[in-house]
């Protein structure tokens, strides 16, 4: 499928985005049967380098940008069954087969299902994220609708992380920056409420830094959200950070994100700005 400026290709459980003039995928979005799906990579706008990381050795169950939850009626969605002591709680992820992406000009589009199921087996709740990425040229935006719609009645805990999170390829040797919208640092934007954060650090094959920026829009639940910030420049939008909340059999609830993809420093000015932009758009992303 092609359009003015970007190629999208599935390929099994994989979806490719390509720009124009790009030979390899800008973005690759994967959802294997009874895996967590993730995206990975997403390139540079430029092209120069892989700005986020699958499975790194401080967390193998974190993959590029991807979704998890903690303590969903006492069952983990985030370790994937990697901690022994752990595993006989965490729940499983089902993505369902993937449906064709569309590309419109210098935009694509998809979704991704998943039913997400309890240790035993039964399903608690069905997942749909729905993203559209969009060519600026310098830089990518990209927008999620994050849906969950409860298969019987839920109760999410209490806890310091959990939701849409973000794992770029942080070495202590090299460094990094994080920024909210409150002019916080990684350090004193850790489960502080923002409208934004943003990450930039050097990124092996460039010669400076990029960087990528979680926008969270004003419609959605307990904005502006707090956020974990880690010790290595994860990052996630997360209401549990503010207390349990429950979702009734039946009952949906959803979430609008702006990814900014960037090269170079964080420009406050500049991110603050497209949170203006964001914040104004009131209909769904897909």
């Amino acid at each position: 499928m092609t359009g003015n400026s970007m190629r999208v290709e599935l390929e099994g459980d994989r979806i490719l985005v390509f720009r124009a003039g790009h030979a390899e995928p800008s973005l690759v979005q994967s959802a294997a049967p009874d895996q967590r799906p993730f995206i990975h990579p997403i390139v540079a706008p430029d092209g120069r380098g892989i700005l986020t990381e699958d499975a790194p050795a401080h967390h193998p169950w974190q993959h590029g940008l991807y979704v998890g939850m903690n303590d969903v009626n006492d069952a983990g969605f985030w370790l994937e069954g990697l901690r022994e002591a752990q595993r006989a709680a965490d729940g499983t992820f089902h993505p369902r087969p993937l449906a064709s992406p569309k590309a419109d000009g210098a935009g694509a589009r998809w979704s991704v299902e998943t039913e997400w199921r309890a240790p035993g087996g039964a399903p608690l709740l069905d997942e749909t994220q729905a993203w559209r990425l969009v060519d600026e040229r310098a830089t990518l935006a990209l927008d999620m609708e994050w849906t969950l719609r409860a298969r019987t009645d839920l109760r999410f805990g209490e806890y310091a992380y959990g939701g849409l999170f973000l794992r770029m390829p942080y070495r202590r040797e090299w460094g990094g920056e994080a920024l909210n919208s409150e002019s916080q640092d990684a350090t004193g934007a850790e489960g502080q409420r923002a409208r934004w954060v943003a990450v930039s650090m050097p990124i092996e094959g460039r010669p400076d830094a990029a960087g990528l920026a979680i926008l969270d829009h004003p419609s959605n639940p307990e904005h502006p959200v707090p956020w974990r910030v880690d010790s290595q420049l994860g990052i996630c939008p997360s209401r549990s950070i503010a207390g349990a909340w429950q979702l009734a059999a039946g009952a949906a609830t959803s979430s609008r994100y702006r990814v900014l993809v960037f090269t170079g420093p964080i420009q406050r000015a500049w991110v603050e700005s497209q949170w203006q932009a964001f914040s104004a758009t009131p209909t769904a992303t897909a």
